[in-house]
């Protein structure tokens, strides 16, 4: 009864404009995934080689773009606030949208993406970092966890969409949703943390860069990237995939990334419920990594799989790779105030840019060694550098967040 309370009174407007934003982002995000293929050959792209390598280039211009964004959005949030964050970006990547509905050849495309990703970085980073700064610290891991939940959702959104529209259509729906949701930002205020306590010339994302911040700062990005892994290559390039693994029936990119994103939200909720009753975000996260890495292999090795039984496995990777909101709140709450946004923003961007990193990897191995095995050994290397990079930050649960980062030398 008490966590039911404290469901609802975290349920405030400022959690659910930032869920709603979060919403469009992720919808923005798949998008491309379940519409590749159609999307591809309507502009020209037939043979299936030139569809996934062409696919590949487009997908790593647009999480390209989002690490760009991630570093543009992050100081901008810690100067100028984290609200003109949610607004700049939120109408970059609408237009981009826009943009890709029309579309001509892979070139416009890719391009399309690249600023749809600039823009698409800004929005998680902002949205947690105003609602960890928003609510006590017992609390703002529901309002978070409400926060990617609500997002997730428009994974799901996006496999419907896409698969049921026309690609051009599904891309003009994306950006008229964010246009729309303009509207309801103007009523959400800014973090008081920000407005009352932090001095934005003390917002020096050079800071990252002293003492051990750096090193705890690239161990927040590797436990994310697992996360990107399956969605990227799992879920994404499933039809390839399964065709090398000789799975029994037709196995589509649509069904698996809907599959895979029903699996994300009741992931994230999982997660965010599981790090308040242990009262711990690291022993929650480290439940997923393994969960998730059993189930890659199962998926990779176990013979005569069919359809349905990969969508089933991609629903319950999706469940244990679903701690996208525990991951960002602890990261946020690794840093200060004056650089918080910075962190926020640009750790979730870089592990989506990690994607590419893997996707490529991926495109490499899978001419030498198979896609399944290729795969694999990717996936490997992402969960076992999750798992030991966990091992190397700190515990945040309790963490009070009114504190700032200080270089070497200055008073506290």
């Amino acid at each position: 009864m008490k966590f039911l309370r404290d469901l609802r009174s975290v349920m405030n407007l400022t959690v659910l404009v930032a869920g709603l934003g979060y919403f469009v982002d992720l919808f923005d995000i798949t998008l491309f995934g379940v519409v590749r293929s159609a999307s591809l050959k309507d502009i020209g792209i037939t043979d299936p080689a030139e569809i996934l390598q062409k696919g590949i280039l487009i997908y790593n211009c647009q999480m390209v773009g989002m690490m760009v964004g991630g570093l543009l959005w992050g100081v901008l949030g810690d100067k100028r606030g984290r609200l003109s964050v949610m607004f700049g970006s939120i109408l970059l990547y609408s237009f981009a949208n826009i943009g890709n509905a029309f579309a001509w050849d892979v070139t416009s495309y890719a391009v399309f993406r690249f600023l749809g990703g600039v823009g698409l970085a800004g929005e998680l980073g902002a949205a947690i970092t105003l609602v960890a700064e928003s609510l006590p610290k017992d609390k703002r891991g529901l309002g978070t966890t409400i926060v990617a939940t609500l997002g997730m959702l428009g994974i799901v959104a996006a496999a419907l969409v896409g698969q049921y529209l026309q690609w051009k259509t599904a891309y003009l729906t994306g950006g008229v949703m964010g246009l729309a949701l303009l509207f309801a930002r103007f009523k959400v205020s800014e973090s008081e943390l920000f407005t009352k306590k932090m001095d934005p010339s003390r917002a020096n994302p050079f800071l990252l860069l002293q003492g051990g911040r750096f090193f705890k700062y690239i161990c927040c990005i590797l436990i994310g990237v697992p996360i990107y892994f399956t969605t990227g290559i799992l879920f994404t390039f499933a039809p390839e995939l399964t065709a090398g693994l000789n799975v029994q029936g037709t196995v589509t990119a649509g069904n698996a990334i809907l599959a895979g994103s029903i699996g994300l939200t009741i992931g994230d909720l999982l997660a965010g419920v599981f790090s308040q009753l242990l009262k711990s975000r690291k022993r929650a996260v480290a439940l997923n990594l393994c969960a998730g890495f059993a189930l890659m292999l199962m998926y990779g090795l176990v013979p005569g799989l069919t359809s349905t039984m990969v969508y089933v496995l991609s629903f319950l990777i999706g469940i244990t790779v679903g701690y996208w909101a525990v991951l960002v709140t602890m990261a946020a709450e690794q840093y200060g105030t004056n650089i918080r946004a910075t962190v926020a923003t640009t750790v979730p961007n870089f592990v989506r840019g990690s994607a590419a990193i893997a996707a490529s990897g991926f495109g490499f191995l899978k001419g030498h060694i198979g896609v399944s095995n290729a795969a694999l050994t990717i996936g490997s290397i992402c969960f076992t550098l999750a798992l030991l990079s966990l091992t190397r930050i700190e515990e945040t649960f309790h963490r009070d967040l009114d504190f700032e980062e200080h270089a070497k030398g200055e008073g506290p």
